[in-house]
């Protein structure tokens, strides 16, 4: 129960710091500010601008992208469950050392049967593939579209410190 309590503190907290960052998709996708940078510093510097402003549209890109890679590789899915299920029901269901015939089996033996079965399928299912899958494409879009966006009026504003 404390750890459903806990989850929902933390999405509570995530929703009031990361998803009040979002910008309104009117805004985010505006077709009117999309344009070629002139040179590389302007690049950079719309990069740089739009990568603050939009922090939490493109946070919510890498998470949309991460749970595309997720449903589209369903054995990195088993495997995940797998390891997380097995981790949750030997806590849950065997803490304590039980008589098995004439074995004695404890935690550390059904963690060690658990390692032995859920590492190789884990690394059959290729995470550092989908890891690696999810930094590339995330990249590439968030760079292109802080590369394309030009700043708002309100950019020319952002360093100047209020003076009233």
């Amino acid at each position: 129960m404390e750890v459903a309590m806990r989850a929902v503190n933390t999405i509570k907290s995530l929703r009031e710091t990361r998803l009040s960052a979002m910008r309104h998709p009117s805004e985010f996708f505006d077709p009117n500010r999309i344009s070629r940078p002139t040179d590389l510093n302007q690049a950079v510097s719309r990069i740089s601008y739009n990568t603050r402003y939009f922090s939490g549209n493109y946070g919510l890109i890498i998470a949309v992208l991460a749970v595309y890679a997720l449903l589209t590789n369903p054995l990195l899915l088993i495997s995940l469950g797998f390891l997380i299920g097995g981790f949750a029901a030997i806590n849950k269901w065997a803490p304590e050392p039980m008589q098995v015939g004439e074995h004695v089996v404890t935690q550390k033996s059904l963690y060690t049967g658990l390692f032995v079965i859920g590492l190789p399928l884990l690394w059959w299912s290729s995470p550092l593939g989908t890891f690696f899958w999810l930094v590339g494409a995330s990249g590439v879009l968030i760079l292109m579209h802080a590369c394309l966006i030009e700043p708002g009026v309100e950019s020319e504003y952002a360093s100047v410190p209020e003076s009233v």
